[in-house]
């Protein structure tokens, strides 16, 4: 069988050059699987690539490039890569600007056509068009957030961190940390444009910090972790009218514990189990799913072994799930209880460069990969501060 192969976006730096590559292994019956990641080195050099989105079917690539200046302009950048089939490693189609400051986030609509972007630092949205071969064009639509809320050190001013599509691709939604809001706008995909829904937005708790935001498979809830509380609000979505109603609101930690902030969710592809990232507290939470109220309940965490667990992925057949300790330059593979969603961590750490976000791509239908790299370099650009 062809192998799964992982997908590292970093920080780039002293220690990490690009997107890295590696092959998933797995030895064994189910219960006790051996689980590796096998290094295959760099697959591009590109300047801190710290957010990483797939187009599987097209064998396309897609990142942001979180640096503070790209051709002379004080905005991030984003970049094109095509998939090499035979040996996973990246080819750059081409670079456009983000057309904001430090982007941290991008999405493609259901067609491909669309790459949306974050910008975390200008708190600012844009879409650009993809071409079939991957290429990106220029930016179609640029929308500015404005205002603040109540953190005097974080909500000074909008700060986009992340853009979810419903299934039908109608709607867009915005997470935007230092608003306290998750602004919802109605998607022209003849146009590329963005519109303000109405009513515009879904409120969290003042201070919360909306993060990332994740649909369950079946379009019905949504999830969103907030990175300043610590909590995931639930909310309960009508896609007709394109509307969140929140549910409820829990803890993604247990009691007495300080110094965490929210990182990732996900939803595991059965929709039954949702897990959440905690930087500082270092764990995985798991909670099972409601399937008909879409409430959470939690069931347990699991210790990541290293610092700052930041993005994590889960592989597209919902057998195992990989976590960057960003701190500790390694990553933490689990296997998934296919009967109550719990993880079973791999014996041995991966290493990787400030590992920041993991994306799996699933088995090529031929020409298995081969170790070697073949580097594609992209202009270099200055390091932002991490988020």
């Amino acid at each position: 069988m062809d192998p799964t192969l992982v997908y590292v976006g970093t920080y780039t730096g002293p220690k990490s050059q690009g997107i890295y590559l590696f092959r998933l292994e797995t030895e064994g019956p189910e219960v006790s699987q051996n689980i590796t990641l096998v290094p295959l080195g760099l697959a591009a050099a590109s300047p801190n690539p710290s957010f990483l989105a797939l187009d599987p079917k097209r064998r396309l690539l897609f990142a942001v490039n979180e640096v503070s200046q790209f051709e002379g302009k004080p905005i991030g950048a984003v970049s094109a890569f095509a998939i090499d089939p035979s040996k996973g490693t990246l080819t750059l189609i081409n670079q456009r600007p983000s057309m904001g400051a430090a982007p941290c986030h991008l999405a493609l609509d259901e067609s491909g056509r669309h790459l949306f972007v974050a910008n975390y630092s200008s708190g600012s949205v844009s879409v650009l068009p993809v071409a079939a071969d991957g290429r990106l064009g220029a930016a179609s639509d640029v929308v500015q957030h404005t205002g603040s809320s109540v953190n005097p050190e974080r909500q000074r001013g909008p700060h986009a961190h992340c853009v979810t599509l419903d299934r039908e691709s109608r709607f867009v939604f915005v997470c935007d940390l230092g608003l306290d809001k998750v602004l919802a706008y109605r998607f022209d995909a003849q146009r590329g444009k963005l519109t303000p829904h109405e009513p515009p937005f879904a409120r969290v708790k003042p201070g919360a910090g909306p993060r990332h935001l994740v649909f369950r498979p079946d379009g019905r809830f949504a999830y969103v972790v907030n990175e300043l509380s610590s909590t995931v609000t639930a909310f309960r979505y009508d896609a007709n009218a394109g509307m969140l109603h929140e549910v409820q609101e829990v803890s993604t930690l247990p009691e007495h514990v300080d110094l965490n902030t929210g990182a990732e969710v996900d939803v595991h592809p059965s929709g039954k189990w949702l897990y959440v990232s905690n930087r500082g507290h270092n764990s995985v939470a798991l909670f099972t799913i409601d399937s008909t109220r879409g409430t959470l309940t939690y069931v347990e965490e699991l210790g990541t072994r290293g610092f700052k667990p930041r993005h994590f992925g889960i592989d597209p057949s919902g057998r195992y799930l990989a976590v960057g300790n960003q701190d500790s330059d390694t990553i933490l593979v689990a296997r998934i209880d296919s009967a109550n969603g719990r993880l079973t961590p791999s014996g041995t750490l991966a290493q990787a460069p400030s590992p920041v976000c993991m994306k799996f791509l699933p088995p090529l239908s031929r020409n298995p990969i081969r170790d070697g790299v073949q580097v594609a370099h992209v202009v270099a650009g200055r390091r932002t501060p991490t988020r």
